[in-house]
Formats: structure tokens, C-alpha cells, sequence
């Protein structure tokens, strides 16, 4: 056999290699890895002194269509850490008929006191797109053209106030939780400009055990304000953690103002402690996830430390 032959012989078998190993990854990341939930533990020193413990469970970008029954049982086992706070940070659906699904994925937690804003998902249906074009470029230019929301939001969140949720789109109120007063405000999410903070602006109610920023995106205009205003922690979702990240480099890209190593977790930002999920779910037209399982967050919060 003459060297070219040889030398393509070769060249075929690495493709054919190349070619099982991408496939492998892919079935990976569609299968296994996109329906690994885990749930992230922390513990921050956040309340005053002699207060109880104040659990808060935070969840974020679940994308939900029907069916997808893994995702909504498990969400709904989460009732069994028995959180005092729920706060769901958006993207909730990703299709018409998502409203019931999700309303029986919280399920328990309802009758816990909670709160919620809107991602732009929960407004604008999701559309095939190349993924990779978040490589890039933000998603934020997809919704120049759409106007009018296509997806139920309001019945999701008639359903969630309607079980006493706090509605924090741009509002501010107080809840009770685990016999602690907690001062939040929220803003509905910046990625497709309804965000108002201007509407919450003020210093936090310095009475509150807890002052908790709650916002889809996090964009650090508006996390520079709630920090400004003295609230001490900030939940965020929407990055899905990058979504598609690499070993030994983590994020790729956020798709927002937020710097790659704090595309998720809990990390310090000014004088608050900012929590970013790295979110449930998927967008229906780009249903992987690679080194970066699906998560909730749950934030055991104790007195500070003297």
C-alpha cells in the first residue's frame, strides 16, 4: 500500500474517531447530563444576632415544556429541605401550555412564603436559533422585533401571587419568613428593557432582618444599585452558568454584563453576597448542557459573626 493510501487510511480513522467522540458528547450532554440535578448548598452570616436560621431556596430558569417529568419531580422533591423563603428569579417557561406543569412543579412550596419575577421567556416563546451564536453575540437582539408577548405570563403569575407570592417586577414589599422580616424589591428583567429599578430606588428598610434583591439578568447597573440601597443579597438566574462550559475553564459566555466568574454561584459583589443560578433548564431548541448540570440553590442564612 503506497504512503498516501496509508496516510488517508489514517486520516478516515480519526475522523471516524473525532466524529464518535462528538456524538458521545452531545448524547451526553442531551441525556445525562441536561437532567442531573443537583442542589447547591451555602451558608452565609446575613441576619442579626440571636435571629433563627432563615432557609431560602432559590430557583431560576426552568424553560419548562410538557413533559418534561424528571425536571417537575424533582422540583417538586425539593419541598422536603422545608425552605422558610422560595424566590423563583424567571424564565419559568418555554411553551403555551407550561403554566399547569409548573404551578405542579412547585407544588408544596406554594403554601411557603415566596417571590418571583418575570425572565423574558416567560413573556416570548423560544425560537430555533443556532446556539452558538451566543458565542458572539447577546440574545438581548432577538427581542428588538417582538412586541407582543406570546407565552401565558400572566396566568403563571396570578398563579404565583395568587398563593401569596410576592410579585417583585418592579416593586418593592415586605415578606415574613421563618419569623424574620424580609425587605425585598425587584425588577423585572433588563434583557428585554422592562427593567424600572427607579420604581424600587431607596435605601432598604434598615427594620428588615433581611434585605434581598431579587432580578432575572444580572446586569451589574442594577446590581450596583440594590447594593447601593443596602440589600445584602442579590438572586439572579439567566446565564445557565454559560451552559456550555469547558473543564479546567469553566464560562464561555454569560449573555449579560456579568463577568464569566461570576456567571454562577455565590460570590461577593460590593458589600452583598450575590447568588446567580446556574438555572433548571434549557431552551427547547438547544436541549444540552455540558459541564454545567441543572441546579437550584439553597441559602441556609445565619446570624452574622461577631
Amino acid at each position: 500500500m503506497s504512503r498516501r493510501h496509508e496516510g488517508w487510511r489514517r486520516a478516515a480513522r480519526a475522523a471516524a474517531v473525532a466524529g464518535a467522540v462528538g456524538a458521545a458528547g452531545i448524547g451526553y450532554a442531551a441525556v445525562i447530563e441536561r437532567n442531573w440535578f443537583r442542589l447547591r448548598r451555602h451558608e452565609l452570616p446575613l441576619l442579626p444576632e440571636g435571629s433563627p436560621r432563615l432557609r431560602v431556596l432559590h430557583l431560576s430558569d426552568a424553560h419548562l415544556t410538557p413533559g418534561r417529568r424528571m425536571l417537575i419531580d424533582w422540583v417538586r422533591g425539593l419541598e422536603r429541605y422545608e425552605p422558610d423563603l422560595v424566590v423563583n428569579t424567571g424564565d419559568s417557561l418555554a411553551h403555551p401550555d407550561a403554566v399547569e406543569p409548573f404551578i405542579e412543579a412547585l407544588g408544596p412550596l406554594l403554601d411557603r412564603p415566596g417571590a418571583f419575577v418575570y425572565g423574558s421567556n416567560d413573556l416570548f416563546s423560544p425560537r430555533p436559533k443556532n446556539p452558538a451564536r451566543y458565542l458572539w453575540r447577546s440574545s438581548k437582539k432577538d427581542y428588538r422585533e417582538r412586541v407582543e408577548p406570546d407565552l401565558p405570563w400572566r396566568e403563571l403569575g396570578a398563579a404565583m401571587a395568587g398563593a401569596g407570592w410576592l410579585d417583585l417586577n418592579n416593586r418593592k414589599g415586605r415578606i415574613s419568613a421563618g419569623g424574620l422580616s424580609v425587605a425585598a424589591a425587584g425588577v423585572h428583567d433588563s434583557h428585554i428593557g422592562l427593567d424600572r429599578y427607579e420604581e424600587v430606588a431607596g435605601p432598604a428598610a434598615a427594620s428588615a432582618d433581611l434585605r434581598l434583591g431579587v432580578l432575572h439578568s444580572p446586569e451589574p447597573a442594577n446590581l450596583d444599585r440594590f447594593a447601593a440601597d443596602g440589600y445584602r443579597l442579590l438572586l439572579a438566574g439567566h446565564t445557565h452558568g454559560g451552559q456550555i462550559c469547558m473543564p479546567f475553564y469553566g464560562t464561555l459566555v454569560t449573555n449579560c454584563g456579568i463577568d464569566r466568574r461570576r456567571a454562577w454561584g455565590l460570590n461577593r459583589y460590593g458589600d452583598a453576597w450575590l447568588n446567580v443560578s446556574g438555572g433548571l433548564g434549557t431552551s427547547p431548541y438547544a436541549p444540552v448542557r455540558f459541564c454545567c448540570r441543572p441546579e437550584a440553590s439553597l441559602i441556609d442564612l445565619v446570624p452574622e459573626r461577631r
